[in-house]
Order: C-alpha cells, then sequence, then structure tokens
C-alpha cells in the first residue's frame, strides 16, 4: 500500500522520526456507473471551459481566486512553498486525555508508521508512552494542500492518526437547526429510570467484526435479481413515531423485550 504522506514527527522538543501516512480505511460501497437510460452508453464528465466550450487537459488548470480585480491564479508550487515546514513536519503541540477529544471533531483516521525500521525503538517508545498515560498527541501538518489538525493515539503496532475538524468548522446546532431543536424539558424520575434500565438491558460488549453494511448487501442482492429477472423482497418501512402519551408504555415494552431477548432459552 503507498503512503499519502511522508514527512518528519518531532515532539518532546528534540525527538525527530522520519515517518509515513497510509490509509487506515477503505470504502466498500458499490460504485455504479452513469449511463444514458435505454443505452449502453457511459455518461462522463469533462473540465469544460465556459467560455469557448472546448475541454482542457488537466496539466493546464491551475487555482484561481475570484476578488473584485479580476482571478489570482496560484501555482501548485506556490502553494508547496508557503507551506507550514514545507509540507513535511508534523510536530506534536501538546498531549491531551484521549477523552478530551469530543468524536464530532474526528474527520478522517491513517495509520503512521516509521519509515524506517532503525526508528522503530523510539516510535514505540511514544506509542508505549502515550497507551500509558492515556494520552492524545495534538499535532499539525499539511496534508493534499491544506493544514490539518490532527491526534495521535496509540494502535497495537502503530500510531492512529486522526484527522481534525478546527472548531470554526463546527457549526452550531442553534444556528444550524433553529426551531428543530427540542425545548429543555425535564422527565420525570420514573421515566428516566425507565430508560435507564433500557440502556442496561441492551448493553454489550463493543465487538466492530460483528456489524456490517446490510444495505450494501441489499444491493448486491438487488444487481443479481435483475440479472436473473426474479423478484426481491423489499425493505419494512420505518417504525410510527412514539406519541408523547405512549412514551411510558413503550419504553417498558422496550425493557421487557430487551431483557428477554439476552435471557437464555432453555
Amino acid at each position: 500500500m503507498a503512503a499519502v504522506w511522508g514527512g518528519v514527527l518531532s515532539f518532546f522538543g528534540l525527538v525527530a522520526i522520519p515517518v509515513q501516512l497510509f490509509s487506515a480505511t477503505e470504502d466498500h460501497t458499490i460504485r455504479f456507473h452513469q449511463i444514458q437510460r435505454g443505452t449502453a452508453d457511459r455518461v462522463r464528465h469533462k473540465r469544460i471551459n465556459e467560455r469557448t466550450g472546448d475541454e482542457v487537459p488537466y496539466a493546464e488548470i491551475v487555482k484561481g481566486f475570484p476578488t473584485e480585480h479580476g482571478w489570482v491564479v496560484v501555482e501548485p508550487t506556490e502553494l508547496e512553498e508557503i507551506a507550514p515546514g514545507r509540507s513535511r513536519s508534523l510536530e506534536i503541540i501538546g498531549f491531551v486525555d484521549f477523552d478530551d477529544i469530543d468524536p464530532i471533531y474526528v474527520r478522517d483516521t491513517y495509520y503512521l508508521a516509521p519509515s524506517a525500521a532503525e526508528y522503530g525503538k523510539v516510535f514505540a517508545l511514544l506509542r508505549n508512552a502515550l497507551h500509558q498515560a492515556h494520552r492524545a498527541g495534538i499535532a499539525t501538518l499539511v496534508l493534499r494542500n491544506k493544514q490539518r489538525l490532527a491526534a495521535l493515539m496509540p494502535g497495537e503496532a502503530v500510531l492512529h492518526l486522526c484527522l481534525l475538524h478546527w472548531a470554526d468548522e463546527i457549526r452550531d446546532p442553534h444556528q444550524q437547526l433553529g426551531g428543530t431543536l427540542p425545548e429543555q424539558t425535564t422527565s420525570s424520575q420514573l421515566e428516566l429510570d425507565t430508560a435507564v434500565q433500557l440502556i442496561e438491558a441492551m448493553t454489550i460488549n463493543w465487538a466492530p467484526h460483528d456489524y456490517r453494511d446490510t444495505y450494501q448487501q441489499k444491493v448486491r442482492e438487488l444487481v443479481e435479481a435483475k440479472l436473473s429477472d426474479t423478484a426481491i423482497e423489499k425493505a419494512l418501512p420505518p417504525p410510527r413515531s412514539t406519541a408523547v402519551a405512549d412514551l411510558m408504555d413503550a419504553l417498558q415494552a422496550s425493557v421487557e423485550e430487551a431483557r428477554a431477548a439476552r435471557t437464555p432459552r432453555k
């Protein structure tokens, strides 16, 4: 697997390790091509000059920023030249507790590994120290012409580098959702106790491999059914909304159902 970035990881002020960044995830979504209905003709997107209507080769495309005086043209090499650390520095700013990172900030996850075996010992020291201290290293880097905020967390053999959103990229729900946000209401103690019972009755051990994308499986079945000209079973409609008046009955029934599901049959 090819590295998506390579540079130097620096921490503790004096230590620097050549490292490489690798994608930690992959998309298993089934990809469809666009074709014109009633034909087998592919529909493709082209880079078209709006004024001339001509297709533009990728090599002739540069970045432009619109201003009242016209376009400011920026070449890719110019972006590289102004990047902090010339795009090849990953510097740890400080360390925070794992639990202090709100999941809403996490954007993407990568594997970070030393670029050569000779740096394995000092790399392992950082990984083991982070694990024992229950800390994540907060760092910045330039990736794909953008400066990124990142959190380095210890994995089994590598570091997990989680790209984070900047604070000003997180939308304020009060401004974005407006009147759709629920009002601050209080629940009765009985409702709260019953809801807690339901959570406890449905508490499980986290095992990621127990879960799979059932929708993608249905998409595959749909493709196979169309190939064989057979019918496919439609999914059930979503459940109806619970009325406030029925809340306690629904909670209690859910608790009993969850408990029954976890009770082994004799």
